[in-house]
């Protein structure tokens, strides 16, 4: 227990500049959510510190030593390295913050380098698994359509539930996908899917006004992007499953299965919507018709 009349001292001056930081990531257009997130981070290390030291008075007592020593409380407690590394970045943007406003010399967390952070598994499924999930969902002609769709484009979850009944081209067997940003894209869809989407669409579609491909059987609207994952973790788990494969995954096997089976790396930047695809075209134009070559030539 602290025993003192000075910290409520250094918490309260902590608390303006805290205030007055987070007026200025406001003032820079920082999201809420990022200005959440550093507010957080910079509020928990300065209860710790008043805790752990009541010989600190005042802001610029504050050093390196005691970030070291917090860093060391959060890897005890058995924070990763990721979130510990976030933690570090709010802290040494608001040292530098109160630097450059002149109330600190120097930053004390300047030098400090930022913990390493693991390497996410990234899981994804083999073709042995993804033919038994689909099996799994044969006799839902809704979620088994669903399923090709993620395996057969790599589509992101948004992009699937924005699909609307004129986005399928059948005649050019194309599919005209709503990216992020809204930027559209338009790819090739290859014999399996259409002919999913098409037996769904004309035969087991329930009837309704909602213009998008994919409804929920009971109320007749478009699926929303948490049902969607419900579909999936239901025919993932039903096949036995024990890999976490979201809707991401389903995407990233599809992409990781073309890139196995040669895809041009180009034709697959141009198939997933990455945004990057920019910076690649002042080295590869890629035609829509090259397109569907190359994905036919790795088709699944």
């Amino acid at each position: 227990m602290i025993h003192t009349d000075t910290q409520p001292t250094l918490l309260n001056t902590l608390t303006q500049y805290i205030e007055q930081f987070v007026r200025s990531l406001a003032g820079a257009n920082k999201s809420k959510l990022t200005i959440q997130a550093y507010r957080a981070d910079i509020q928990l290390f300065t209860a710790w510190l008043t805790e752990t030291d009541y010989t600190v008075t005042e802001v610029r007592q504050i050093t390196r030593g005691h970030i070291d020593d917090y860093f060391a409380h959060l890897h005890e407690k058995g924070q990763t390295g990721t979130t510990r590394a976030r933690k570090l970045i709010s802290l040494q943007v608001f040292f530098a913050y109160l630097v450059e406003r002149g109330i600190l010399p120097s930053s004390p967390a300047e030098k400090i380098k930022r913990p390493s952070r693991e390497e996410k598994t990234r899981p994804y499924l083999t073709q042995e698994e993804y033919r038994q999930v689909l099996a799994e969902a044969a006799g839902n002609p809704r979620d088994y359509c669903i399923l090709l769709v993620f395996l057969h484009t790599g589509i992101r979850v948004s992009e699937l539930v924005a699909i609307r009944l004129t986005d399928v081209n059948e005649r050019e067997q194309q599919l005209l996908v709503h990216g992020k940003g809204k930027r559209e894209r338009t790819i090739p869809l290859e014999k399996k899917p259409l002919q999913a989407i098409k037996l769904y669409r004309d035969h087991h579609r329930p009837r309704s006004e909602d213009a998008r491909l994919f409804l929920s059987e009971t109320a007749h609207e478009g699926l929303t992007i948490r049902s969607v994952r419900k579909i999936v973790d239901k025919y993932v788990k039903k096949a036995g499953i024990t890999k976490q494969v979201s809707c991401h995954g389903l995407r990233r096997t599809c992409l990781s299965t073309r890139a196995a089976r040669k895809m041009n790396a180009f034709a697959i930047q141009k198939l997933a919507g990455h945004a990057r695809m920019e910076t690649t075209k002042i080295y590869v134009e890629l035609s829509d018709e090259d397109l569907r070559y190359a994905m036919e030539s790795a088709s699944m």
